[in-house]
């Protein structure tokens, strides 16, 4: 038995290769991403032990004061403290930082890389005459071009930063780091392993004296870096180091361990990147597993007189089932072996793929640990396996008397039975389950959990009820191919000859349509609901706000946003917290004389006129909860929320994301929040009089082209908000090529099986007159209709699915409403009736190949 299976691997080898290259994609993407996850992680490992290369002992401050900025120190970190550490026993050389943050403008003027805000790095440049190596500069930042800076105007970044703005030594670069723009002479390039900038983020040296003005206080530091003598470890030297430290002052952390911080902060910023990957793994292997189905059905059908003349010579049932298991085992450990060595070229390219954009990922040798093999060939035998056991047990039934029949018998239409009641109960639970999420309106993970299982249900009722559903769907569509003569309605009946093989064929293309039809629905709802939700309730027709929530529009900007030429209304808004009994909520300082020009506000009761000291507009929700309208009294606490106030409450507006959960004059907002006296929107109201580009110049003109700020139009806050859906695209769309690509190697396996099943009848239809392209016409047409089986069954289900789980969205995301695409989705169905059709050619071709008398004979 062992025998006669390797001898019909060898004799189905060129059908079970589009099953081995099916099982390939999966493991291939599974693989592939646990290598580049392992990669990556050594990488930065490397890449931030090298940065704290020579570091022993870093000392730093345990905790800003008491409600401090973050800038602001209790001073202990000084030029006192540097000489006393410099007296420990084993301390080879001490070198201070200042360290903090600071965002470039591009050459062009664009903030450089400003959606990171974790990763714009500044510190200062300590030369050699602070640490014992005097030769002028610091190791830390090898030199590559210029010097470092020496004085307050002067800047150094490192080469990527300079490659990204496009600069070059002796620029003037405009940057900021917690409030009004600043110019600086860039003097130096860099280079750095710091993993924080080499995974996309941007590095500014400054000289010693201005970092710690920046982002310390004169004469102060925010660390103290220390290198230790040969013979003292370094937790040696920590521990010497805490015996000096003030107590609940300072700490002193080994560079081994800020290593492995630093290395984790970095790989959990970037781990996302490997989820995509692990989706199309699964996409690819869930959807490979019905071609393997299928391919492995339609080889026991071929060899069922083989199959009982060994069952009628002595070989037993359990014998029948493991020799065709065996195949398997075989095809998936070449199918994982191949998948294997694919997926080392993915973890190859990955990197480059994914630091498009600036996205730079660290680079390293690929890192081929036990997991990516062990789960490779796990994962790759295993959906072999398990897809073969149906069809196995199916070979095992044969009967012995089946080898003395003389002619091939003609597969069983499939009938209702067992078959119809599981998958209706599926249908049935599957659907009755989404039905009575669709009122939830509440995106919670247990309510999206259960979505997903419905979605499941639905699915594979729709898998299990596809034979059934074969003949009348075939029949509707084949109305269309038959009118295109005899090739089309062979076409129809050919493909109604076997219900099952046709619809597991299709069960492909169904899998990957409902995904994607699902998924476009529901991106596309989104997208348009958060594009809604963007500019909702906004009046104004710019917006310009800060990038961080610790610093705030300096006032005179405020002033020359007003006085710039083209703009009618300036409103500034500070936005600040508000603790009420129900929780934190947001509420937002206004002008009551501008904020009807700038926020479109529906008012349930009162009105923004009644705003004034003491008294606030709240939004419907948050009058809800707390049980207030127009006249009530509630207790509040702006800003850090150590004291509570009454206020009455002026006015009762529909919600608005706009003006937030509550209103209140600006004076009232601002002086009681976190940073005093700040603005931290602007709502600008145009007059029309100038064009777009040159008023957009000009407002950024008037805030010093600040990168802290943004500028945005209303287009560009829609734009901003449906970000997110770029990558559900992107996923999206990257499911449809798996799923078609798949499908395609379905269509072609079947009707390779197909074409030799009817030689005859091909060399008798040749006899009687059809010639090749006849042949070629109704082979296309016939695989035409199964891809049509799987795309209207497919998109039937992701319709729905998507209409169940939008309720949920509704609860997530306001303004949504179910919006169907219908130009993706009809560009879905054309490329799944295109490849379809595409995959026939070989099958096509070879049956018009056929002579007749050969064919008939």
């Amino acid at each position: 038995m062992l025998r006669t299976a390797l001898r019909n691997i060898l004799a189905a080898k060129a059908r079970l290769a589009m099953t081995v290259l099916a099982v390939c994609l999966g493991v291939a993407f599974v693989s592939g991403t646990l290598v580049f996850a392992d990669s990556t992680a050594a990488a930065h490992r490397a890449a931030a032990s090298k940065s704290f290369a020579g570091i022993a002992v870093t000392v730093t401050e345990k905790a800003p004061l008491p409600g401090a900025a973050d800038r602001q120190r209790s001073g202990v970190l000084d030029d006192a403290l540097v000489r006393k550490l410099a007296q420990v026993p084993g301390v080879a050389a001490v070198r201070p930082s200042a360290d903090g943050s600071a965002i470039l403008n591009a050459a062009d003027g664009s903030p450089l890389r400003a959606d990171r805000a974790w990763s714009h790095l500044a510190a200062a440049y300590v030369p050699a005459e602070d640490v014992p190596a005097k030769d002028g500069t610091d190791s830390r930042y090898p030199l590559a071009e210029g010097r470092g800076p020496v004085s307050s105007d002067e800047i150094a970044v490192d080469s990527g930063t300079a490659a990204a703005g496009r600069f070059r030594v002796g620029d003037t670069i405009t940057l900021a780091t917690d409030g009004p723009v600043m110019t600086k002479r860039l003097v130096g390039i860099v280079t750095t392993d710091d993993p924080r900038v080499t995974a996309g983020g941007t590095l500014a040296l400054f000289d010693k004296a201005t970092a710690q003005r920046l982002f310390a206080t004169p004469g102060h530091y925010t660390g103290i870096d220390l290198s230790a003598a040969p013979g003292t470890t370094a937790g040696e030297l920590a521990d010497r180091v805490t015996a000096v430290l003030p107590p609940d002052r300072a700490e002193a952390t080994t560079g081994a361990a800020q290593a492995a911080q630093q290395a984790v902060l970095v790989d959990t910023l970037t781990r996302g990147y490997e989820k995509v990957p692990m989706v199309f793994a699964g996409v690819a292997l869930f959807i490979g597993s019905f071609l393997i189905v299928n391919t492995f059905t339609m080889l026991v059908a071929r060899r069922t007189r083989e199959t009982a003349l060994l069952r009628a010579i002595g070989a037993s049932r359990r014998q029948v089932s493991r020799a065709v298991l065996l195949e398997a085992l075989v095809v998936g450990l070449v199918a994982s072996a191949a998948g294997f060595l694919l997926g080392l070229g993915v973890a190859a390219v990955l990197p480059e793929v994914l630091s498009s954009g600036g996205n730079t990922l660290p680079r390293g040798p690929l890192v081929i640990g036990p997991l990516p093999v062990v789960a490779a060939f796990a994962v790759g035998v295993g959906v072999t396996v398990l897809a073969a056991w149906l069809p196995a047990r199916r070979a095992a039934r044969v009967a012995p008397v089946e080898a003395m029949r003389t002619a091939e018998q003609p597969p069983a239409l499939p009938r209702f039975g067992l078959r119809g009641a599981v998958g209706l109960g599926l249908l049935v639970l599957g659907a009755g389950w989404l039905v009575s999420l669709s009122g939830a309106q509440d995106a919670s993970e247990e309510n999206l959990r259960s979505a997903m299982a419905g979605c499941g249900l639905l699915v594979a009722a729709l898998i299990v009820l596809a034979p059934l559903l074969a003949g009348p769907v075939i029949r509707l569509t084949g109305r269309l191919t038959g009118r295109l003569g005899v090739t089309g309605r062979l076409a129809r009946e050919n493909a109604l000859r076997d219900p099952r093989r046709t619809a597991a064929t299709a069960a492909t293309l169904l899998v990957s349509t409902a995904l994607v039809a699902g998924l476009a629905v529901i991106g596309n709802s989104t997208g348009q609901a958060l594009d809604r939700q963007a500019a909702a309730g906004l009046g104004a027709d710019h917006v310009i706000s800060t990038r961080s929530t610790m610093t705030g529009i300096d006032p005179a900007a405020v002033r020359r946003l007003a006085g710039t030429p083209g703009v009618r209304t300036a409103s500034a808004v500070t936005d600040s917290t508000m603790f009420t009994g129900g929780g934190v909520r947001q509420i937002s300082g206004v002008d009551p004389a501008t904020v009807d020009d700038t926020m479109r506000l529906e008012f349930v009761s009162g009105s923004a006129e009644g705003l004034a000291p003491g008294r606030i507009a709240v939004s419907a929700t948050l009058a809800r909860e707390n049980g207030v309208t127009t006249g009530d009294v509630l207790n509040v606490s702006l800003g850090r929320g150590d004291r509570f106030t009454k206020v009455t409450v002026a006015g009762v507006y529909q919600d608005n994301p706009t003006a937030r959960d509550a209103l209140g004059v600006r004076s009232e907002v601002a002086g009681n929040s976190l940073l005093p006296g700040s603005v931290q929107r602007v709502l600008l109201r145009t007059d029309g009089t100038v064009s777009k580009p040159d008023l957009e110049a000009r407002l950024r003109t008037a805030v010093d082209n600040n990168p802290l700020l943004k500028v945005q139009d209303r287009d560009e806050l829609v734009r901003e908000a449906a970000g997110t859906m770029t990558d559900l695209l992107s996923v999206m769309y990257g499911m449809l090529v798996i799923g078609v690509v798949i499908g395609a190697l379905g269509i072609v396996n079947t009707l390779a099986v197909s074409v030799a099943e009817r030689t005859r009848e091909i060399g008798v239809l040749r006899a009687l007159g059809m010639d090749r392209a006849a042949v070629r016409r109704t082979i296309r047409l016939e695989a035409l209709t199964v891809a049509g089986l799987g795309t209207l069954l497919g998109l039937t289900g992701g319709l729905f699915g998507a209409w169940a789980v939008g309720s949920l969205a509704n609860g997530a995301v306001e303004q949504y409403s179910l919006a169907v695409p219908w130009g993706t989705l009809l560009l879905v169905c054309l490329l799944s009736l295109t490849v379809g059709t595409l995959a026939a050619a070989v099958p096509a071709r070879r049956a018009a190949a056929l002579s007749p008398l050969e064919a008939a004979a």
